[in-house]
Order: structure tokens, then sequence, then C-alpha cells
């Protein structure tokens, strides 16, 4: 269980004509105390555990509580606010049992999984489901986010962000984040960030203490109906270059606005959402190799990737 405290100052400002003025001077300072719930992951012997970004942002102070009765004072080592995860770290006498990374690529449609976490504060559950789709990436749910999620109808409700998705062997493969719901408790549309990408997030966070991303410099636009009509084209699957940003991979690499990027590195990119989720996972200086399709041709490049502009630089 993750326990986390927010103190936001707040001031009311008062003019000075204002008949309590002289009470109080140029404001009335407020402050208020939030305190939030949620769960996460012990993945090193050494304490570093995972959680969503969403439960720990803006904390002044967050703790852990295990199930052994052990409450222990945890560290933000950093977050990564667009997969919406969290690194913490907690300090004890004694080797942490951990959780074992499973390859979340090879989990399939149909397999049992289990979401483990503190819901509503009742303490440790654990629930049962099947994975009911791979690489959701269309859901909007993190603003200037980059999501592919893995879907599950194991019970995830309000408490449960940032714990344990496993598979049959209770390897972790994803860390459960977000839910679609009408009443703000599980309707068996649940969502977690499958291990692999968790996985590249975390060792960079650990190491340098933000994410380093994959960019070629491209605008895209979803390719619509009345789109795939006037390109004329036969797939359904593609994202469609809306500008290229001068003097960037994209345009040293000769992809111009209007090609539309069927592949990467033999990867198929059905929508932008995936060709930006391709590209981010890539490493700076990585030579990836692209298809496009422009005009009534089949064309290859490669590009090599720079480094994504952090947010905030």
């Amino acid at each position: 269980n993750i326990s986390s405290t927010r103190v936001f100052d707040t001031q009311r400002q008062l003019p000075e004509d204002h008949p309590f003025w002289r009470f109080f001077g140029e404001g009335m300072p407020r402050q208020r105390e939030i305190e939030g719930q949620g769960s996460g992951v012990v993945v090193s012997e050494s304490g570093y555990i995972l959680t969503n970004n969403h439960v720990v942002e803006n904390a002044s102070e967050v703790s852990v509580s295990f199930q052994d009765g052990r409450i222990l004072d945890a560290k933000v080592i950093g977050a990564d606010p667009q997969t919406d995860l969290a690194v913490l770290k907690v300090d004890g006498d004694e080797e942490f049992p951990f959780a074992v990374m499973a390859d979340s690529e090879q989990i399939e449609v149909g397999d049992v999984v289990f979401a483990i976490g503190n819901p509503l504060g009742v303490g440790q559950t654990v629930t049962m489901g099947i994975v009911s789709a791979k690489g959701r990436n269309d859901l909007n749910m993190i603003r200037d986010g980059f999501e592919n999620f893995i879907q599950t109808d194991a019970a995830i409700n309000p408490g449960n962000s940032g714990g344990a998705l496993v598979d049959i062997n209770g390897d972790l493969v994803g860390i459960n984040s977000a839910i679609y719901s009408k009443s703000g408790g599980s309707m068996g549309i649940g969502f977690a960030i499958p291990i692999d990408l968790v996985k590249k997030v975390t060792e960079q966070i650990i190491i340098q203490g933000y994410v380093t991303r994959g960019w070629i410099g491209v605008e895209v636009q979803e390719l619509t109906d009345d789109l795939k009509e006037s390109f004329n084209l036969s797939t359904n699957s593609g994202a469609l270059i809306a500008s290229v940003v001068k003097n960037s991979p994209a345009d040293k690499g000769g992809l111009k606005s209007g090609d539309i990027i069927i592949n990467i590195n033999n990867k198929k990119v059905n929508n932008g959402k995936a060709l930006l989720n391709i590209v981010s996972e890539s490493e700076p200086d990585q030579t990836i190799d692209i298809e496009i399709i422009r005009g009534s041709r089949k064309i290859s490049l490669s590009l090599k990737v720079s480094a994504r502009p952090r947010l905030g630089s």
C-alpha cells in the first residue's frame, strides 16, 4: 500500500478597500492537506518500488505499508508522467522479497492474469481475469503521453493504481493504471502498463532520474475513411505525415508531408499513436528502417533517431 500526502498552499487575495484588510493584511494564507492511496510493487531486493505517477505526484510525504505490518518512509527517485510511472525507494534492515518481471510480449489475449493491490483501502486483494486486449493506444488517458496498455477484465478499483498484474506463474506482466467506468468502480475494463515498457522507463529513472526517448520530428494525422479514399489506399492501417520539422531526422532522411508510414523495423504501424510509441522506444542515434507509401509507390528509408526534447526543457 502506498500512502501519499500532498500539501497545497492557497492564498485568497483581498482588495485594499475590503473591510477585513486590516485584520489579514495582503491576504489570507491557507494550507490544505490531501491524503492519497495507491498500490505498488517491489522489484528489487534493495527496495525499489514501482507505482503510478498519479499516486505520488506532488506528494510531500510518501510511506509504504507491507503485508507483514511494516510501514516505511519512501523516497521518490523519479517519475515519468508520460507513461504514468514512478519509482520509489525504501530502506530496510533486510533484503526485500521482490516480483520477477516476465516478458509482456509473450502474453496473449485470453491468458489468465491476476490483479493485486489495495482497492478502496480494504487491504491486499487479488482478483482474477483474462487479458482482454493488447496494445491499446488510442484511449487518451495520459495527456501528451505514450499509451500501450494491456486491457484486462480482472477487477481493478480505486486504490489498485500502481499494483501488480501477474500471470499464472506469479510473474509481473504489467502495472495496473486505469479503468473505464461509469460508476467509479470496476466494470471489467481495466488497463495495465506492459512490463516491457515499464522495464525501460524504470532503468532510465534509476540511472539518470528521467527518461530519454527517440524522436524523428514529424506531426502525424490519423487516416480517416475520406483520406484513405483520397489516397486510394487498400489498407486500414498507417500513419499520415502531416508535417515534418525542418532539419529533423525525418527531414534529413527524406520523409515528406503526405507520406504514409506503414512499417518501422518490420513492426506494423497501425495508427499515429503506434508510430509515436515505436519511435519513442528507439534509442537516440539508433538507425531505424521505415517503409512508406508515397503516391502509388512503396518506398524504404533509413533514419537516425534523435533524443526527444524533454517537456519543460
